[in-house]
């Protein structure tokens, strides 16, 4: 695929409104140079040196590029599926299991595709993916994710999930999902070998990932915490999704989710949760002396009436929080400026509007979102961080008589970025992705989404 080539010192100029994540002005903006961002200006600051190329921001409001924290790119076929439309989350993943262990390496290659795809146009530049699910024939499945980052040039922290507790051992998924644990954790130093980058500007990272406490076992995620000690990478798992995850951790375990998660290992800086949305008090604190971050996915935990996470007082407590958008199966989109507008609204009715603001929202999806990550290049803009960013438009008719700029963003709605660039290379260019035929991937997607379904 083709890349816009980036000047060698390029000034983005005068945006409309900058939201930099840090306490920088940056309404003069910003000078790009060797994919890095070199200067932060002021209003009315002009470069310190010359500027090889000029981009007019003026009618665009300047955002770091948006980070999604958990996602699970393969669900994009099974959007809006029928069956599973008016279901909470336990009946929804045992409709749905049978239906994804089907999923072919073409099957993969065409939603990872249309996730990546769907998130860069929305304004996001790195992406976590938790993929769990290797039947036969998709022994690669993280491979072919690696492929399609690098065809679209966007970020990606891929995680090595598993399945090892089958519905005949206790657990929830079927047994033609789950593998063995020898074969788990050998593929996960292959991966890690194979592809994790370390560093400032990494564009692919490895995790290790078991799935949840209902489809993995203790030993597993023991294991998995030793093995990303050992390689110094990050771990993932959904905790603390639903009230039925926490009646399962308390008759499986004996323990509530943050008990469970401290006895594997678990409970530290090098973890990130999905969902968090039921900790108590105490779980909260200590979630947030260790420095345990969680990905509030506030659209998913919607759309499954799962609640609603105490995201403020896990920040307040120490916790990074991030943004995801969840699979295309629960949300049903991928669409990270929308999740940022939607975790605005969600954490609104249990804090109230004076707490949650669009900048704090914004925060979630950028440096929170990086945090999460163990990132520290991305998610802001200021000085040495790798030039990632998003500009957004604000001349459609759902932004007229809109007077504050950066509010407006996720007050009136944005759902698409006009400008992407990441590392300094364009990416997406006035909406569009180029290189990239969305007919035809469309066309494709939706056919393999109708053969998934049919069951052959």
């Amino acid at each position: 695929m083709n890349h816009a080539p980036a000047p060698s010192r390029l000034w983005i100029q005068n945006p409309l409104a900058a939201f930099t994540a840090n306490d920088l002005d940056g309404a003069g903006g910003l000078v790009i140079e060797d994919g890095r961002i070199a200067e932060v200006l002021a209003a009315g600051e002009q470069p310190s040196a010359p500027v090889s190329e000029v981009f007019d921001a003026s009618g665009h409001v300047l955002l770091p590029g948006l980070i999604n924290t958990h996602h699970h790119f393969y669900q994009t076929l099974t959007r809006a599926w029928a069956p599973v439309v008016n279901t909470p989350l336990f009946p929804w993943l045992k409709n749905l299991y049978p239906v994804w262990a089907r999923l072919s390496a073409e099957d993969l290659e065409l939603a990872t595709t249309v996730a990546l795809a769907e998130l860069l146009r929305s304004g996001c530049t790195t992406a976590a993916d938790h993929h769990y699910l290797f039947p036969d024939g998709l022994r690669d499945a993280i491979d072919v994710q690696v492929s399609v980052v690098r065809q679209l040039g966007m970020r990606a922290m891929l995680t090595r999930g598993s399945m090892t507790l089958g519905e005949d051992d206790g657990g929830l998924p079927p047994r033609q999902t789950v593998q063995a644990p020898e074969v788990i954790l050998a593929d996960s130093e292959r991966l890690i070998g194979t592809y994790h980058q370390r560093g400032d500007g990494a564009v692919i990272q490895i995790g290790l990932a078991p799935c949840s406490p209902f489809s993995v076992t203790r030993q597993i995620m023991k294991d998995s915490a030793a093995l990303a000690e050992q390689h110094d990478v990050r771990l993932h798992t959904h905790l603390a999704e639903t009230m039925d995850e926490e009646a399962f951790c308390l008759d499986m375990f004996g323990l509530r989710t943050v008990d469970y998660l401290d006895s594997v290992g678990w409970l530290g800086n090098r973890t990130w949760l999905a969902h968090g949305v039921h900790f108590n008090d105490e779980e909260i604190a200590r979630l947030g002396a260790a420095g345990t971050a969680v990905a509030h996915c506030p659209t998913s935990n919607m759309r499954l009436a799962s609640g609603i996470g105490r995201m403020a007082e896990l920040e307040d407590a120490g916790a990074p929080v991030g943004l995801g958008v969840d699979g295309s199966a629960s949300n049903d989109a991928s669409n990270l400026i929308l999740e940022a507008r939607q975790a605005l609204y969600l954490q609104r009715l249990r804090y109230g509007a004076e707490a949650i603001t669009p900048e704090r929202a914004l925060g979630w999806a950028t440096k929170g979102s990086a945090r999460a990550l163990g990132r520290t290049d991305i998610g802001e803009l200021a000085p040495g961080r790798q030039a990632d960013l998003a500009l957004f438009r604000l001349d459609d008719l759902r932004f007229s008589g809109s007077h504050d700029p950066l509010s407006a963003l996720l007050l009136c709605g944005a759902d698409r970025a006009d400008r992407v660039m990441v590392g300094g290379q364009w990416r997406v260019l006035d909406g569009e992705i180029a290189g990239l035929d969305l007919a035809a991937l469309t066309a494709r997607h939706s056919e393999a989404a109708r053969r998934l379904v049919a069951g052959g």
